[in-house]
Formats: C-alpha cells, sequence, structure tokens
C-alpha cells in the first residue's frame, strides 16, 4: 500500500559548489518553533518518520507525536521508526540468511521472480568470529585461532558467503577482520546517506546490544533482536516507545594520567544511579570539544551496561576530524557537513548554542575524574584505584554478594604452593591469573592502546616481567591497532610481556578465554582460591569471563599491564612497589605510567589515514582460508538435507498467493503453565546442549559426537535443533507439573510426562492446537527471535499472559501467534485455570472486523468464560497476522508490487 508522501513539498536540493549532493527533506522547512529544542536524537526519528511517511506504516500523526516530543515522551506513546540500515553479526545473522534464502524458494514456487528478494534496506553482516584464545604468549597464535575457527565453523561461514554473492544490498565482512563494532565505526558508517540522490541521516538496528557503538559517531545505533532485525531487513517499520532523553553535560578536561576507561566507567556508575533503562543518553557542553571520537564511542559503547537504549554524540568537527582519519574522502565529509548544517543536526561550539529540552539533566567536570576500575562481578561497581586494596580485603571480607565472597579471616592470607612447568610457584587471593586486552569498548581507542604499549615498554626497559602463569592476551577489534603498534615501534614490548596478538574478535569479554594451565587451574580450586582475572572489556559477570576466576575486573589497557606486572589485585599502586627491576631496585606504578602528553605525541605520529584504508581494503580481497571456501554460484541455495547447522525451514510450506486470513483457536491443549518472568532464555537457551535433551537426540542420530554438538547459539541456522531446544531450559518451572523444575511438560489426554518437544510433536500429531499461560513480563531478558520461531514450529497458536516484554509480543505477531492479556486484576490462578482445560478463542475469520486492542472471549471446555485484550496494537500487525507471519507478508508485497 503505497500512497504520496504528504511531506513531499518540503523537499529541497542541497547545492555544492558547481553542481548539487542530491535532495533531502528539510526540517526547518516546517517553520515549527518545537524542532530546534528538540534533542538531537529525535530529530534523526522524526527526518525518518518524514521521509517513510505513506499514511499507512507510518502516519502523520506519527510525526505530530515526535515534534511534540516534550509533551507525548512522558506518556509512552508509540511510533514506528524504519532505521536506515541494519547490522548483522554472524551467529545472529545466519537464521537471517537462512529466512532469505527460504523466501527465495518460496517466491519461485509462487511463479514469482525470486531475484526480487533482497534486503531493501542495506545490511552489513560481519562475522567478526569469537576467538577463543587456545594459544596465548606465542607469535603464530593469530593464524592457530584461524584455523580453529574455520575448522568449527566452515560450514556456517561457507553459508555466509553464499549469501554475500547471492543477495544485493548486503555487504559480509569476512573473519578475521575485526570485532562488528570497531568495523562499524571505522569503515561501515555512513553518518549520512546518498541513496540515489536522496540525502538522509544513517541510523541502524543491529543484533547486538553494543551496536549503541556507533552513537559515538553521532549515527543513531542500539541493539534489537533478529526478527526485528529482519522485519527492517525487509523493509517494515519498527514499533518503539517515543523515549525520554536524559541530558548530560560535560565541561573541563581530563587529568594528567586519567583515561577515556576511566571516564566511562565513571559515567557508567552514575548514569545507572540515575535510572536511564528504555531512555536515550544525549551529551553535550564544552567538555566535548576535549574529547575524542574514540573516547566517545568508548562511552556509547557502554550503553547497556548503564542500561541506556543509546549514549548518542551528535556530529561536530571531531566527528568529521574522525571520518578524515579512518579514510573516508574530503568529497563525502563535504557532503556531511553540508547536509547536517543544513538541517540543522550539526553542532559547531563556535556558533551560540540553542538550549534544549531533555526529560532530565545530568552533569559531569572531567578534571573530576579519577584512575579507577570495576568490579569484582559488575560493570557499575567502580572503585577508584587509589581505594582498591581496601576495597578487595572489604570485599574478601563480606558476605556473598556483588562485593563479597565471604573468605574466613583465617584462610585469607593462605599461600597454596604449586609447580609451573617445573618451576615452584604461588598463588594468593586476588592473585591474577587472565589479564587480557580485549572488547570493541577499548580496542578502538588508539589513546588507551597506545598507552598500555607504553607502559609496556618502561615496564621492559626497567626490567619488570609477567609471571608465566599468567594468561596475557591481545586482542584488537580491528587490524588497524596492529599497524599502529608496529608504527610505534611498541609492539615488541607488549610482545616481551606476552601481550602477543591472539586474532581480532571477541575474546575474554565474552567467555573465550581458551583453557588456564591445569597445574594453575588445580591449585585455585584445591585451595578454593578467589583467583582474578583484569580485562579492558565491558562486562564482567560472575561466570562470564572464566569458570574459575572468582574476581574479574574491568579496567583500561594500561592498567591491565599495570596489574599483570603487579600479578595481584590487592596492591596499593600510591605506596606499593609493583615489582623489581633489573638493579634490584623497587619500581612503582609512577616510574611506568606515561603523561597524557606522551601518549598525544605517540598517537599523532603512529595513527594514520592510510591505516584505515589499507585495513579495509583488504576487507573486499578476503583472505586466504575465506577466498579457499568453496559455494554454490547459484541464487537459489542448494540446500543439505545432512547438514546440522544449515537447515531449510517449513516456514512457507503451502504457502499460497492468497493470505490464509485471521485463525481462532479451536479446543487447543495448554502446552505449558508458567507464573512471572519467563525469559527468553526460558523459551530459547542460547548455551550448551544438554546431553539428555531432545536436540542432543536428533545430533547423535546423525552421527555429530557429543564433544562436537557446540552450543544453540552456533547452531542457530538449524530450526531442527531449535525447536528441539525450544522451552529445552533445565531451569524451567511448569504448573503442569506440580513445581518440578525441568525441561519437561504433561501430555494432557494421556497424562504422560515427557520433554516439551515430544509432547508438542504428539498434538501436532493428533491435529491439536496449543496454547501456553503465562504470568507477567513473559518474554523478558535478551531479544532472541528464536523464543518466537521456535513456539510457532512447536505448533503453539496463543500466548495469554499478564503482560509482556515489548519485543517479545512484537517477535509472537512476526511469526503469526496471537498474544492475549488477561484483563487488570485477572491471572490463571484467579481464573482457576488450571491448564488442564482445552481452549477455544474466537476470532473474525476478515481481518478488516478485527481491531488492535480489541476485547476477546476465551472459553474452556469445562464451562468457563473470560475476556482478554488482543495485543495486536497497530494496523500492521493485524496485516502480518492476515498474512501469516511478517516474512509471508513481505513476500506477497513483493509480488503484488512487482506486477
Amino acid at each position: 500500500m503505497v500512497n504520496e508522501n504528504p511531506f513531499k513539498s518540503i523537499l529541497k536540493t542541497l547545492e555544492k559548489p558547481g553542481g548539487e549532493f542530491g535532495k533531502y527533506y528539510s526540517l526547518p522547512d516546517l517553520n515549527d518553533p518545537r524542532i530546534d529544542r528538540l534533542p538531537y536524537s529525535i530529530k534523526i526519528l522524526l527526518e525518518s518518520a518524514i521521509r517513510n511517511c505513506d499514511e499507512f506504516q507510518v502516519k502523520s500523526n506519527d510525526v505530530e507525536k515526535i515534534i511534540d516530543w516534550e509533551n507525548t515522551a512522558p506518556k509512552l506513546v508509540e511510533i514506528p521508526f524504519k532505521p536506515a540500515r541494519v547490522l548483522l553479526q554472524d551467529f545472529t545473522g545466519v537464521p537471517a540468511v537462512v529466512d532469505l534464502a527460504c523466501m527465495r524458494d518460496a517466491m519461485n514456487n509462487l511463479g514469482g521472480d525470486s531475484n526480487k528478494i533482497n534486503p531493501l534496506v542495506p545490511v552489513d553482516l560481519v562475522i567478526d568470529h569469537s576467538v577463543q584464545v587456545d594459544v596465548a604468549r606465542s607469535e603464530n597464535a593469530v593464524q592457530a585461532n584461524m584455523e580453529l575457527e574455520f575448522q568449527r565453523n566452515k560450514e556456517r561461514f561457507a553459508f555466509l558467503k553464499w549469501g554475500s554473492n547471492a543477495f544485493q544490498n548486503m555487504l559480509v565482512v569476512p573473519p578475521g577482520s575485526g570485532i562488528v563494532h570497531q568495523v562499524n565505526l571505522e569503515y561501515l558508517g555512513r553518518v549520512v546517506f546518498n541513496t540515489n540522490g536522496l540525502l538522509y541521516p544513517d541510523s541502524v538496528v543491529g543484533t547486538d546490544s553494543h551496536t549503541t557503538m556507533i552513537d559515538g559517531l553521532g549515527v543513531a545505533g542500539w541493539g534489537v533482536g533478529g526478527i526485528e532485525a529482519e522485519a527492517a531487513m525487509l523493509g517494515q517499520p519498527m514499533s518503539m516507545v517515543l523515549p525520554g532523553v536524559v541530558g548530560f553535560k560535560l565541561s573541563g578536561k581530563l587529568r594528567d594520567g586519567v583515561t577515556a576507561t576511566d571516564l566511562v566507567l565513571t559515567v557508567t556508575q552514575m548514569l545507572r544511579k540515575h535510572g536511564v533503562v528504555g531512555k536515550f543518553v544525549e551529551f553535550y557542553g564544552e567538555g566535548m570539544s576535549e574529547l575524542s571520537l574514540a573516547d566517545r564511542a568508548t562511552i556509547a559503547n557502554m550503553s547497556p551496561e548503564y542500561g541506556a537504549t543509546m549514549g548518542f554524540f551528535p556530529v561536530d568537527h571531531v566527528t568529521l576530524q574522525y571520518l578524515k582519519l579512518t579514510g573516508r574522502s574530503d568529497e563525502t565529509i563535504s557532503m556531511i557537513e553540508s547536509y547536517l548544517r543544513a538541517n540543522r543536526m550539526f553542532v559547531d561550539y563556535s556558533e551560540p548554542q540553542i538550549e534544549r529540552m531533555y526529560s532530565s539533566y545530568l552533569a559531569l567536570n572531567l578534571e573530576d575524574v579519577e584512575p579507577c576500575i570495576s568490579g569484582p562481578k559488575r560493570p557499575h561497581d567502580r572503585v577508584p584505584l587509589r581505594e582498591m586494596k581496601a576495597d578487595w580485603h572489604a570485599c574478601l571480607d563480606n558476605r556473598v554478594g556483588f562485593k563479597g565472597f565471604a573468605i574466613p579471616k583465617e584462610s585469607q592470607s593462605k599461600v597454596a604452593e604449586f609447580s609451573f612447568r617445573g618451576t615452584p610457584a604461588q598463588l594468593r587471593h586476588g592473585d591474577v591469573v587472565i589479564a587480557a586486552i580485549t572488547s570493541c569498548t577499548n580496542t578502538s581507542n588508539p589513546s588507551v592502546m597506545l598507552g598500555a604499549a607504553l607502559v609496556a615498554k618502561k615496564a621492559c626497559e626497567l626490567g619488570l616481567e609477567v609471571k608465566p602463569w599468567i594468561k596475557t592476551s591481545l586482542a584488537p577489534g580491528s587490524g588497524v591497532v596492529t599497524k599502529y603498534l608496529e608504527k610505534s615501534g611498541l609492539q615488541k614490548y607488549l610482545n616481551q610481556l606476552g601481550f602477543h596478538i591472539v586474532g581480532y574478535g571477541c575474546t575474554t569479554c565474552i567467555g573465550n578465554s581458551g583453557d588456564i594451565d591445569e597445574a594453575v587451574a588445580s591449585a585455585i580450586t584445591e585451595n578454593d582460591l578467589v583467583a582474578a582475572a583484569v580485562l579492558s572489556g565491558n562486562r564482567n559477570f560472575e561466570g562470564r569471563v572464566h569458570p574459575l576466576t572468582r574476581a574479574n575486573y574491568l579496567a583500561s589497557p594500561p592498567l591491565v599491564v599495570a596489574y599483570a606486572l603487579a600479578g595481584t589485585v590487592g596492591i596499593d599502586f600510591e605506596t606499593e612497589p609493583i615489582g623489581v627491576g633489573k638493579d634490584g631496585k623497587k619500581i612503582f606504578f609512577r616510574d611506568i605510567w606515561p603523561s597524557n602528553d606522551e601518549v598525544a605525541q605517540v598517537v599523532h605520529s603512529s595513527v594514520l589515514p592510510d591505516m584505515f584504508k589499507a585495513t579495509y581494503q583488504a576487507i573486499t580481497k578476503g583472505n586466504p582460508m575465506w577466498n579457499q571456501l568453496s559455494v554454490p554460484s547459484g541464487t537459489l541455495y542448494a540446500w543439505d538435507s545432512k547438514s546440522t547447522y544449515i537447515h531449510e525451514p517449513p516456514y512457507f510450506k503451502s504457502m499460497t498467493m492468497s493470505p490464509p486470513g485471521p485463525h481462532g483457536v479451536k479446543d487447543a491443549y495448554c502446552l505449558l503453565n508458567f507464573g512471572d518472568s519467563i525469559t527468553t532464555d526460558h523459551i530459547s537457551p542460547a548455551g550448551s546442549i544438554h546431553k539428555d535433551s531432545p536436540a542432543a537426540r536428533y545430533l547423535m542420530e546423525r552421527g555429530v559426537d557429543r564433544r562436537d554438538f557446540n552450543s544453540y547459539g552456533s547452531r542457530r541456522g538449524n530450526d531442527e535443533v531449535m525447536a528441539r531446544g525450544t522451552f529445552a531450559n533445565i531451569r524451567l518451572v511448569n504448573k503442569l507439573l506440580g513445581g518440578e523444575v525441568g525441561p519437561k511438560t504433561i501430555h494432557i489426554s494421556t497424562g504422560e510426562k515427557l520433554s516439551v518437544f515430544d509432547v508438542a510433536m504428539r498434538y501436532k500429531s493428533e491435529g491439536r492446537d496449543t496454547v501456553i499461560l503465562a504470568g507477567a513480563e513473559y518474554g523478558s531478558g535478551s531479544s532472541r527471535d528464536w523464543a518466537a520461531k521456535g513456539p510457532m514450529l512447536l505448533g503453539v497458536k496463543a500466548v495469554i499472559a499478564k503482560s509482556f516484554e515489548r519485543i517479545h509480543r512484537s517477535n509472537l505477531v512476526g511469526m503469526g501467534i496471537i498474544p492475549l492479556c488477561f484483563k487488570p486484576g485477572e491471572d490463571a490462578e484467579t481464573l482457576g485455570l488450571t491448564g488442564h482445560e482445552c481452549y477455544s478463542i474466537d476470532l473474525p475469520s476478515n481481518v478488516s472486523e478485527i481491531r488492535p486492542g480489541q476485547d476477546v472471549t476465551v472459553v474452556t471446555d469445562n464451562g468457563k468464560s473470560f475476556t482478554c485484550t488482543l495485543r495486536f496494537d497497530t494496523e500492521v500487525e493485524l496485516a502480518y497476522f492476515d498474512h501469516g507471519g511478517i516474512l509471508q507478508y513481505a513476500i506477497r508485497n513483493l509480488i503484488h508490487t512487482n506486477h
């Protein structure tokens, strides 16, 4: 349904010397004084709504809601948003490419042109393979880790390589190029698009929560679930609550010796305390001119840790300098600046600033930031460096919790003696066993990376060493880091201390630390030691970094090196020596710490535009292992029925050109009866495949050895595995089992207790629909597309809950499942429902007779009847339901448009 854009009168031409850049929708031409007071981040939502307004998916009323943000945001109104592009990581990208491949087959079967199935908005897919760090402290680590990755994931990589050739509008960045968020910042971020002569701001949704890093570049971006990302790829709007915006004013300048990491840990703590969940944070103030783009990106990256949807830095001169540094052309930079100035979306700090409206305000003088680290278990538990020793001893004393280990006083000074490769060694509580310079948060920042290298240089020159049993590693987010560390002549000092480059990808931050040496592991477990890890990552939750490191601290890269040298987190750097030098002299922290000027000089002389150009030109050439992958050449994928990684899902079996129309539910059994707070992890676990699960049974029947099961996450491209993994969480509590914990349920008509998958298949073979009963916040936690796809494949037709998590509700709609809410004050318990009843939900067979949010009656076979609210919230969602799901809607839409 394509209507004329009602805002076509404000379409203007952007001139340039000797010609024009293109056309754009001019916000100033709306002549509305409210627009100038809007936060910059809200202006991006406004421009998108105006440009995409068709009075169906995006309405004039939605545009008015955004212009009137000051009054509408507190009311939590919903708006549609169409991002300019989609960013996929390989794990989450595989199901999206599988679905596109299936849509091509379906289009072909319906007699349409299958080559018309392509993403309608640009899709950037980065295979940022997670490096296992199995070969640390050696020169050949990069190659060895790469070989291991290709051995494990060859099939997945080959499928994505096929997708990169088969689909237009899709760029696949091969493995070994870097971490998705750093590649996005240095190479993929457009800032302003010019598509067929139409100019508009870059905005992006990605399938990883740290997509927010791009906000540092003035590009609005955040993480979403897989189905939302797929919908956006196919040109569908995302429904989002118009957010409040916290204005965060920065002033002053960081003191000497204080790093961007210290700043981000301070900001994270402040914003956590303020409460910013579901909000945008927008930074402004004169302190902005003192913050490099890399420093801004470091703060933006941590948005998930402080809970905001975005931490946004509007475009200014610093942004333009960074674009030049990273090899963007002068013509492109000129177009970006001209467009943003013309649309009043550029910040020029040399001009008087218009006071903007924010929902609430925070302020920080950068001079007040001091060196710090965060831990031992949460990113926002910041500890000033000067208090670290006292804080560590308090953690040993405190009862078990986020800041406590409850180690008895008499055991706190315990020394564990062990032998490390024939040499006597000792370990104590708080001794460092993992020191990792890792993660997209900090490896994108030359000042902290070169700062770490300068610490290494000074330490080596003074004769300091890192104990050989500390697992050290350096995993940059892009190849540019290697180039400037080599150019500066400092990489050799990092190598000397054991910080060899192990690969370009996610490592310790995501738990891919590799194994700790067996002798060290035994010393920790046999003596019940609280061993420590220090990493420059963004997450340090219990059990995430490594099973044997109970204390995990986030620190800047230079501090990671300092703590590796000290060998313990229980040290006062101001008063205690970090070690003993070659002449027996005590060496202190201040002796190895570089000044800001020293760091700035090395950054200036070593980080050059040509490095970015050379690194990213290499992306298009690929690498030998990627280039040797043989893939089929056809635009339709040749499915391999034997594959346990890539499988054709049955979404489009028996699909016809006419929409099936809305479906009610007749005499459906209850598959599961849940209480409150069922998360997407309960519904579709991402971790290891349990040896006794239906998924394990499926894999073993196909000759897969247990050690090769891999995880549910890595097998997201196989619907057979994922359907069997649905509701396979071992911590599931199902009321049909009377409170028993485990992934089982009751087959109502026989009373048998079986796995959820087996019961669902039995109902399917009997021709029975199923429903799920649930409490409040059904589908909370991280957004996971398989939490909606899995139930649909199991035959679930409706979920009746007290309330839904926002993204999960829209994902259920996208898969054709009916979301119903009990009326306030009611739930299964108050209505006397046990889940042993049969449920019927009567819906009109014509979609035009259904209204978003209408009342619907549910009747059971024992005569009970109750009213629920139908949670199709928009006309667009009803259209999806009419078609049987979002993917089917997209196919028929394409065929219709092409005719």
